[in-house]
């Protein structure tokens, strides 16, 4: 068993890396966190908050190890989160030997697909660092950095297909405001995540371009459909998409006001092109990326996926939203 004195990374600076830090140094009396920004770090050091991301959180200093050096952190951890956003993770690891993650527990967070590989990180992890599936793991939702920056009552799921690590991650995670429960569908839940990204562009493109609620509850609802179709034809194993690391997180996603692929969504609806959303936003909406590999992976399997194709043809083909979702609504059920 992992005792609550293991030794933790986390790699990334954004808002759900803060909230991880701020969740672990509940039940930790160190975390090392690396930040590639050399500002960001004395920031910290200095003020004891991100001068970034979830500012209202204030850290113990004598709790956390921050530092720019990424080769220190993931030498003195022996579980790891990653928690980058996919498109940046491989330039990160470019100069990193994949020898520094033997016998590491490595955890991803991110949440996104790696785009240069359509890869989910799992599978990135596996085939970049030589981390065998059973030592990789996912943490997803519901949850949204901004709740637990105000400690209100949020759920993980940790999946790895080694239930026992699931089990010492989820009670490292576990506190006051944070609930846990376990997994063993690393692939199902991480494909789900992704997909939860695109169908909340969606969500937000439609209120953008004034759909009401009752269109909207129809459009998550084929939204969970699609996601069941493709991760069972991607990992065919019994599964339950009602739960909460699936319909639970696509949810929140598509409906939150502290989502970013909302969001960006919301702004391609009301008219903005997709690079100005982007530089209005100054935050990663992983949406973006994950539509484009899921489309390139979803030819090998031949899903019908008509919401992700509509969200693909509008930011990619750039056709006008307008016309894209009124050919979505007449297939939709």
């Amino acid at each position: 068993m992992t005792e609550l004195k293991a030794k933790i990374g986390v790699i990334g600076s954004g808002s759900w890396a803060t909230a991880l830090v701020k969740i672990l140094c509940n039940n930790l009396d160190k975390v090392n966190w690396f930040i590639r920004s050399e500002e960001s770090v004395k920031y910290i050091q200095t003020y004891k908050h991100n001068p970034k991301y979830l500012q209202s959180v204030e850290f113990n200093l004598s709790k956390i190890n921050v530092s720019t050096d990424l080769e220190e952190i993931i030498k003195g951890s022996e579980i790891i989160f990653l928690v980058t956003p996919s498109a940046f993770l491989s330039d990160l690891f470019k100069d990193i030997d994949p020898a520094i993650f033997k016998g590491k527990t490595v955890f991803s967070a991110i949440k996104g697909i790696i785009p240069e590989y359509n890869a989910i990180p799992a599978r990135f992890i596996h085939k970049s660092f030589h981390v065998p599936y059973d030592s990789i793991g996912i943490v997803c939702g519901p949850c949204h950095a901004e709740e637990v920056a105000l400690e209100r009552l949020s759920y993980l799921t940790v999946a790895c297909q080694n239930e026992d690590i699931a089990e010492d991650v989820a009670t490292l995670l576990a506190c006051r405001y944070i609930k846990t429960t376990v997994s063993d569908d690393l692939f199902g839940t991480e494909l789900s995540a992704v997909l939860k990204n695109v169908y909340a562009i969606a969500s937000g493109i439609c209120a953008g371009l004034g759909y009401g609620d009752n269109f909207q509850s129809v459009l998550i609802a084929n939204a969970i459909q699609e996601i069941e179709n493709f991760i069972d034809e991607v990992s065919p194993i019994h599964r339950d998409v009602k739960t909460s690391a699936y319909l639970g997180d696509l949810l929140v996603t598509a409906y939150s006001k502290f989502s970013r692929n909302r969001t960006f969504g919301f702004m391609i609806g009301k008219g903005y092109s997709v690079k100005t959303a982007q530089m209005e936003m100054d935050m990663v909406a992983e949406g973006y990326y994950a539509v484009k590999s899921v489309v390139e992976i979803n030819k090998k399997f031949q899903v019908e996926m008509p919401i992700v194709e509509a969200v693909y043809n509008i930011i990619y083909e750039k056709i006008s939203p307008t016309i894209e979702m009124r050919i979505l609504a007449d297939k939709l059920s």
